[in-house]
């Protein structure tokens, strides 16, 4: 087994005024060498927007977009005509591809949102530009794993052209679940404390703290106080 931790207090920051952004991997102005990406995955951003403040529109191309609103609501607009608002609950995803263009505005007049905006490498480059979200029910991952995102479209979940599994847990104080990898021979985890503490595989964490674990083939997870989690499994080859 091989780790790595980001303890959240040595995540890039970025305060902008109208966006407090903390970068655990190398984004924009924040550029640390040894915190390029784990495997294929980029851009963990955890973003903190003012009130009906936002991005502009603006372009990507070719990497797979997952947005997961934590608080608040987030408004979405871009060039193959979508327009939708994205909540706690929800999961956006977009294939990039030849080239998208969109903007995310603070729904709210009155309230921050607060969301995680996540970049994966595609395993496949110049597809059509697709976007897609749904709503999920927070109840069905109390205590246990819930999917959130896989490489299928039949799966449960949103679903990104690479072999990518996300889940998420909200985990009541003392209670366990165990992870098993769907391709632990290509594939590392990276987990991300998105409240409370808990312990992985012996390595204590707080909150706003990463752990990227490979070379694994389950993970054990305890909640140390009532937690939520978000489990990446990625590949580590890019």
């Amino acid at each position: 087994m091989n780790t790595i931790l980001h303890k959240a207090d040595t995540r890039g920051d970025a305060n902008h005024g109208w966006l407090h952004s903390k970068h655990t991997f190398s984004f924009a102005n924040y550029h640390n060498p040894e915190r390029m990406n784990f495997g294929v995955l980029r851009v963990l951003n955890d973003d903190t927007v003012s009130e009906s403040k936002g991005f502009g529109t603006h372009p990507h191309r070719d990497m797979e977009i997952i947005s997961i609103p934590l608080e608040g609501d987030l408004k979405h607009e871009d060039n193959m005509g979508n327009k939708a608002i994205i909540k706690s609950g929800d999961v956006q995803v977009m294939s990039a591809g030849t080239g998208i263009m969109h903007s995310e505005y603070n729904n709210s007049p009155d309230e921050p949102v607060k969301f995680l905006q996540i970049w994966v490498i595609p395993n496949k480059q110049n597809v059509t530009p697709r976007y897609d979200q749904i709503t999920l029910d927070t109840a069905d991952r109390k205590n246990k794993l819930q999917q959130v995102l896989s490489p299928n479209a039949d799966d449960a979940g949103v679903w990104i052209h690479q072999n990518a599994w996300f889940n998420m847990t909200n985990l009541d104080k003392d209670k366990a679940v165990s992870y098993n990898l769907n391709d632990s021979k290509n594939n590392g985890v990276y987990a991300f404390i998105l409240k409370g503490d808990a312990t992985i595989n012996g390595q204590e964490l707080n909150q706003r703290d990463g752990l990227g674990i490979w070379d694994v083939e389950t993970l054990d997870i305890k909640a140390d106080s009532d937690t939520e989690i978000l489990l990446m499994e990625v590949p580590m080859a890019m």
